[in-house]
């Protein structure tokens, strides 16, 4: 029993991981700026909180004042940070806090875990759902070297 246990918990921690390497490569070669816009780009209207149960599916830092957390693989949600949040492009994990199952705008944080003892509280100023399906063909056409929409076209002029 703690054998199956244990492989479901690694399987858990592989998938994951997967996950969030694919978003981070599928936003390779793009400047801290770009990726924000990108988000920002399909991201709704703020929300007071969203759901959270515990685990995060992936996360993708996008400068050290915003992040994208995966609740699921189709469920994003765009957070917005008060200030600079330290270490947090180059840290191994973060954490969120959270009451009663839910992550709060103005009220929960995002924890850098970082290489020291320390888990440096950033505070969430808002949060906003991500339209993935967008977000995933946004990041394939800039990936296929098409123009991007925020920038004007080279053709018909």
């Amino acid at each position: 029993m703690a054998a199956s246990t244990f492989r479901r918990t690694g399987l858990a921690a592989v998938l994951a991981a997967t996950t969030a390497l694919a978003a981070c490569a599928s936003m390779s070669g793009m400047t801290d700026a770009e990726k924000y816009a990108l988000n920002d780009a399909h991201a709704g209207a703020p929300v007071d909180h969203f759901r959270y149960l515990g685990s995060i599916n992936g996360w993708t830092p996008l400068g050290d004042a915003a992040l994208v957390v995966w609740t699921r693989p189709s469920e994003a949600w765009l957070l917005d940070l008060s200030g600079t949040c330290q270490d947090l492009r180059s840290t191994p994990a973060i954490g969120l806090t959270s009451s009663m199952g839910r992550v709060n705008a103005r009220f929960d944080k995002v924890l850098v875990r970082s290489t020291g003892s320390i888990n440096m509280p950033c505070h969430i100023r808002q949060i906003r759902p991500l339209d993935v399906k967008a977000v995933r063909a946004a990041e394939k056409q800039n990936a296929a070297g098409a123009p991007s929409m925020d920038q004007p076209s080279d053709s018909g002029t």
